[in-house]
């Protein structure tokens, strides 16, 4: 489903090169649970942007379901994006003017889905992710943990493969926390890989096969 062949990704800090992924190579099949840890400055998030086709690698290759996806044009990239990856970061990243029913469509408005089939779709979402009772309600009218459930919810709208969360408790209580992994494991559970970025070793351990990465390359894979 996922593979990494020798990827190195490197970005220029004054005259300095740092090499944020250092010849990494992975294979990820379908349904797989992983966590990635490793401390600030490892290679954690910069592995999951290139996974997402947020950013792209200056050597190797990335095949995802077959597809050489180095060779791709952002405008192919996007469209990969759209249908098989979603997102789940820190910050939410909602639209603050938009609802969260408004927020959860706006992946099938773009994908030019029609309105009535959009329609059954979030109002299907809002049920799963118990937030019928605030589909009309801005993300400032939300606590962190309807946030993150909205932004998941929006993330897997599009019925993705692939589901990549950057530190997805990292701005919650406990209790809110323990909810959002559970609802990302319920969606691992139907088959969905989660690739799941944390600092906290209780979360990352919840993982089938955890990853550590230092200084930009895997320390150790482990199931």
């Amino acid at each position: 489903m996922i593979r990494l062949d020798s990827i190195e990704r490197v970005f220029q800090v004054g005259n300095e090169n740092v090499h944020a992924l250092n010849n990494v190579s992975l294979k990820i099949s379908q349904g797989e649970y992983i966590s990635i840890m490793g401390p600030s400055g490892s290679g954690k998030s910069t592995l999951l942007n290139i996974i997402g086709l947020l950013d792209r690698p200056n050597k190797g290759f990335y095949i995802l379901d077959d597809v050489n996806t180095t060779d791709l044009s952002d405008e192919q990239q996007a469209l990969v994006r759209r249908h098989k990856i979603g997102f789940v970061f820190q910050f939410f990243h909602l639209v603050p003017r938009l609802t969260a029913s408004e927020n959860i469509e706006l992946p099938l408005i773009l994908a030019g889905m029609k309105p009535e089939k959009r329609k059954g779709r979030v109002k299907a979402a809002l049920e799963d992710f118990r937030l019928a009772d605030r589909a009309k309600h801005r993300p400032d009218q939300l606590s962190g943990g309807q946030r993150q459930r909205v932004a998941i919810a929006r993330a897997t709208i599009m019925e993705p493969q692939v589901v990549l969360a950057d530190e997805p408790t990292g701005n919650l209580d406990r209790a809110s926390g323990k909810e959002v992994i559970e609802i990302l494991e319920k969606l691992n559970k139907k088959g969905i890989i989660l690739i799941l970025v944390t600092h906290d070793p209780d979360i990352g351990n919840r993982a089938v096969r955890k990853i550590s990465m230092v200084d930009g390359k895997i320390l150790d894979d482990t199931l």
